[in-house]
């Protein structure tokens, strides 16, 4: 991947990258959760990069999500969760 993602530092849970978008209320639902419950996570706001990086960040979203919605969730580089579904990540992150 070429663009470097911001951290946000916590609790280790496993790597968790976030690809969203700066403007999407789920999007900031998701990065809100994460930092509530101290988990460290990796995000990339995909509507602020460079048309170059965005095509090539938004191949790297297709190999989880090939509908590309964001956000879109990635834990270990193992799963997806495509979307806010608190549930969902809350059992990924044993919370």
């Amino acid at each position: 991947m070429a663009v470097k993602p911001t951290r946000v530092e916590g609790r280790d849970a496993g790597d968790v990258l976030i690809y969203a978008l700066s403007t999407c209320g789920w999007c900031k639902r998701t990065k809100l959760y994460l930092k509530r419950h101290g988990i460290a996570y990796s995000y990339i706001d995909v509507d602020l990069l460079g048309d170059k990086d965005r095509e090539e960040t938004m191949k790297e979203v297709t190999k989880w999500n090939p509908r590309c919605s964001l956000p879109t969730i990635v834990l270990g580089n193992k799963k997806a969760i495509v979307g806010f579904k608190e549930k969902e990540m809350a059992e990924a992150l044993k919370l």
